[in-house]
């Protein structure tokens, strides 16, 4: 049997400032939809189930994010997952430059939870907030970054 990860996906209060700020990241839109439908209840476990959706990739197709935005029903306002918490934890990337990644998500009223950490000189990172309060973890590798 073979098992491939095809995407991670996160329920978002609004749809296009959501892509805005994973676009403004280096992200890509591969496609949008509107979805709904018996096919959609069923699979999502849902009766009247219809979102707004989108599917962003990396610039390599390394991997994948599925946004979606409920219409049907109401979406359900919970509060932000703590970093200690049991569940869907964070989404990662791997950046080239820290500083410029956190100045464009500054710009987007996203910003470092604590700071910026050094990890034993392999790694900068830092988790932050990005919009609907999705855990976000942003590294640099050092090692790929000319001293």
């Amino acid at each position: 049997m073979s098992i491939k990860m095809v995407n991670v996906g996160i329920a978002v209060r609004d749809l296009e400032a959501t892509i805005a700020f994973f676009t403004d990241l280096g992200l890509r839109v591969l496609g949008r939809d509107t979805v709904s439908g018996d096919w959609a209840d069923t699979a999502v476990g849902l009766d009247g189930n219809h979102a707004k959706i989108a599917v962003l990739s990396t610039p390599e197709d390394d991997g994948q994010l599925e946004l979606f935005e409920y219409i049907h029903p109401d979406a359900i306002a919970t509060r932000p997952t703590l970093p200690h918490e049991i569940g869907m934890h964070r989404v990662s990337f791997q950046v080239d430059d820290i500083d410029e990644s956190l100045a464009i998500a500054a710009r987007h009223g996203c910003y470092p939870l604590r700071g910026v950490a050094n990890y034993q000189d392999v790694y900068k990172l830092t988790y932050l907030r990005g919009p609907s309060g999705i855990l976000v973890m942003l590294a640099q590798d050092l090692s790929a970054t000319p001293q």
